[in-house]
């Protein structure tokens, strides 16, 4: 706790952190509310959870396309106004009578404007943090969005049924309201990047810059991989209950079970030395993708989930690559290689969790979670072994003079 204490104490930071609380909160909340309200109003599963797809899908896209908005202007304009036009496109949905279509078009909009506002907000946080706790500051982060997964989706459930999904969604909005409030005026301020041509032409430049760059490459290709294989469980997480003999309730233990082991992780990796966090990169690795084979046994609903706590604590590996990605990347292109970072992470987990579930309607849950584990261990090492490698080739230094 000493290091996030660290991270806090510094100018603007308690207002980075708050605003990243308040508007995640929110948004989970309203994923809720939409998906609840969808279904009211249509009576189709299907629907309604489209509104997961429509959250995460445009993340590819915008990703690849609009990551130099991170860049080409100063990361605290870049954070208000993605905060505000995502506050807009949840108040449109509040529209009497907006079909279910344009609710879902308008998700899909705040779908685009997300990993945008994630790669201008570590851009910034390279920027006003000291090296040794840029790697601290995003862990904060996770940390973060992983309590407020956890808070939300229970929170969303009991408002929904407090106050109708279409106040929860209302509140949404004036959460992105305040988190805007709180960059714009607790902030500080932080330059824009080179504008090279048109943003789409940019944006690619910051794509072929990550494809060329070998080191970097490998670095974030493992921060993909290995979540990627580890978030297996999630969608099977209802089959295994039932596989299990268990209710299909009970998978929210699992769901659970993995987040609170990511908050822990990130705790205590965050109480150690920058050199330790490094040598922990490997062994952080292993427990991200261990524990996934011992479902071969078919383990209870609980030890399953203490296994996948376990797994989720894997995840604060990324506490020794941050600070290896901050040194290898050119600081006119961090923006959008956070941005991209943040969309491959999501858009490779959607796939991975859609693979899971057509892999398991013909392999038992267990064998392919178990499998899943043995395939993630494999190569997350093999990446490993390249991306680790001690050499400094093509590596700029990514602190500003």
């Amino acid at each position: 706790m000493r290091s996030y204490q660290a991270v806090l104490g510094l100018p603007g930071m308690r207002s980075v952190f708050g605003a990243h609380a308040v508007s995640m909160l929110g948004t989970v909340a309203a994923q809720v509310a939409l998906s609840i309200l969808i279904f009211e109003r249509t009576g189709s599963p299907l629907l309604s959870a489209l509104v997961l797809v429509c959250a995460f899908l445009p993340y590819a896209v915008s990703g690849v396309l609009l990551s130099s908005f991170a860049d080409r202007f100063p990361a605290r304009r870049v954070l208000v106004g993605c905060d505000l036009l995502s506050g807009l496109c949840i108040g449109l949905m509040l529209i009497p009578g907006m079909p279910v279509g344009g609710l879902l078009g308008l998700l899909l909009l705040t779908g685009v404007i997300a990993p945008i506002f994630a790669g201008a907000r570590a851009a910034s946080l390279a920027h006003l943090l000291p090296a040794d706790l840029f790697p601290i500051g995003r862990s904060l982060l996770r940390a973060i969005s992983q309590v407020t997964v956890l808070t939300g989706f229970a929170l969303g459930a009991i408002a929904v049924a407090a106050v109708g999904p279409t106040w929860l969604l209302a509140l949404d909005a004036v959460t992105f309201l305040a988190s805007a409030i709180l960059i714009g005026v607790g902030t500080p301020y932080t330059p824009a990047g080179q504008r090279e041509s048109n943003p789409i032409s940019d944006s690619w430049t910051g794509l072929r810059y990550l494809i060329a760059t070998k080191r970097l490459r490998n670095l974030v290709v493992l921060t993909w991989v290995a979540p990627a294989f580890s978030s297996v469980p999630d969608g099977l997480a209802v089959a295994y209950t039932a596989q299990a003999g268990t209710v299909a309730a009970a998978a929210g233990a699992l769901f659970t079970g993995y987040a609170t082991g990511t908050v822990l992780g990130e705790l205590v990796a965050a109480r150690f030395t920058p050199s330790t966090r490094r040598r922990l990169v490997v062994p952080l690795l292993l427990l991200s993708q261990l524990p996934a084979i011992a479902f071969l046994a078919t383990p209870s609903v609980p030890i399953a989930a203490v296994l996948l706590a376990v797994s989720g604590a894997g995840f604060a590996f990324n506490q020794g690559i941050d600070p290896l990605i901050l040194d290898a990347v050119d600081p006119a292109y961090r923006g959008r290689l956070f941005t991209l970072q943040t969309s491959g992470l999501m858009t490779i987990q959607g796939i991975s969790i859609g693979l899971a579930g057509f892999v398991g309607t013909f392999l038992a849950p267990n064998l392919t979670i178990a499998a899943a584990g043995i395939l993630g261990t494999t190569t997350t090492l093999l990446i490993a072994r390249q991306a680790l490698e001690r050499t400094t080739r093509g590596a700029v230094t990514s602190r500003p003079g």
